[in-house]
């Protein structure tokens, strides 16, 4: 069988550890034998950060502005311990809030459905997709301890030097203060990422903040949003047959867990933080979450919903066998080469990222499973099969 050809790259971003691992198995065995892969490589590894004082990061980012797709391994955010395991210049930054602040994207986060692995949430039968914007509000917050008595306020001071104030608190005694931002081209870019995403998956898309108790900011990203809607997207999801509501994240919650899925929820950077790891565990394992930054411009970038897997690195490098489940890493090459097919008009690609993800949920249906998916399968006497062994038994599925 001839190779499908690609015409364009796409950027290929590598990782850190287990997954950088489970990266180079997954294209020996399952990529390279069907595909005449053209990728544009990037070396995010923790090591090449540093000798590069992370600019490898931003021409990564900048790579994927060029060629629309790019597909990234997980990858090591340093603190404190790993300063010294890798002897840093500084502890850079997080590589995906770099990569996002330079897409100005959208992360959609959404479970892979297994036979077998049932949602802990009864009334679920499809993907809850959620969308987390990635900008400003407590990840960019100034802190203040407050030592004892005194006023504590906001102040605007316009060009002109002008003022504006708005008392936060008069402390009669110690505290803590907190002051927030974000920025209207920020929630924008959001919500026609989230917009566009609906459209391109035709799914429902919720929208929900505290605009009842935030009556300035919250209810500043609802605004918006539904401005966005009524003057670009309602002709078009009234024609795609989908439809956006806005409604409170109290009353989101409580309508999540009685929904099916099938849809898409938006949420403010720290909501989505949360909400995502909560739809995630209850769909079974985060290693069985995709992940893809969009942009209002059409870059994407896939990635596994997951991080390094570090334990099971410091086994490998011991010598010892791993069972790690490297279903989300596949699914973040699949994407991507669906992507690039649809963008290139390539339809054997295409087909071919949708064969390799049947492969993998067949699998695991059919009793094959790492350590992580046996533990919690309904499946009765699953097989445990090690890191290399997962993949080669996909491929053979893929084979047949």
């Amino acid at each position: 069988m001839s190779k499908i050809e690609m015409k364009t790259p796409l950027v290929e971003m590598n990782g850190d550890e287990m997954t950088r691992i489970l990266w180079q198995m997954i294209k020996e065995e399952l990529l390279l034998p069907y595909v005449n892969l053209k990728t544009e490589y990037y070396d995010l590894g923790l090591a090449k950060r540093n000798e590069t004082n992370d600019q490898i990061t931003v021409d990564a980012a900048n790579a994927t502005k060029k060629y629309g797709v790019a597909v990234k391994c997980a990858t090591i955010t340093p603190n404190a311990a790993r300063m010294e395991e890798y002897d840093l210049k500084e502890m850079w930054k997080s590589p995906n809030g770099t990569i996002r602040a330079i897409l100005d994207g959208t992360v959609f986060r959404a479970p892979i459905i297994v036979k077998g692995i049932e949602p802990n949430v009864r009334s679920w039968k499809k993907p809850i997709t959620l969308a987390r914007h990635a900008y400003g509000d407590v990840y960019k917050n100034m802190e203040m301890v407050i030592p004892g008595p005194g006023k504590v306020e906001l102040v605007y001071t316009a060009e002109d030097g002008t003022e504006t104030r708005e008392l936060v608190h008069n402390f009669v005694g110690p505290g803590v203060a907190q002051g927030m931002h974000n920025l209207d081209n920020s929630i924008e870019s959001f919500a026609r990422s989230c917009f566009n995403f609906a459209l391109d998956t035709k799914q429902d898309l919720w929208f929900a903040t505290k605009d009842t108790i935030s009556k300035k900011y919250d209810h500043h990203f609802k605004d918006i949003f539904q401005k966005i809607y009524e003057e670009e997207f309602q002709a078009k999801f009234k024609a795609a047959g989908i439809t956006y509501f806005y409604t409170l994240i109290d009353d989101a919650v409580a309508r999540v867990m009685k929904a099916e899925g099938g849809f898409i929820w938006a949420c403010k950077n720290y909501d989505g933080d949360v909400m995502s790891d909560m739809v995630s565990s209850a769909f079974g394992s985060l290693a069985m979450m995709t992940s893809v930054l969009v942009s209002p411009q059409g870059y994407y970038e896939y990635e596994a919903a997951h991080g390094t897997v570090q334990k099971h690195y410091y086994k490998h490098l011991k010598g010892e066998e791993t069972s790690t489940n490297s279903v989300a890493t596949i699914f973040a090459w699949t994407g991507a080469l669906k992507k690039r097919g649809e963008l290139d008009q390539i339809p054997e690609l295409i087909e071919f990222g949708e064969n390799l993800e049947k492969a993998t949920v067949e699998t695991i249906e059919n009793g094959k499973m790492t350590k992580d998916l046996a533990l919690i399968t309904s499946l009765e006497n699953p097989t445990v099969l090690n890191s290399r062994d997962f993949i080669l038994a996909v491929k053979e599925t893929l084979e047949k």
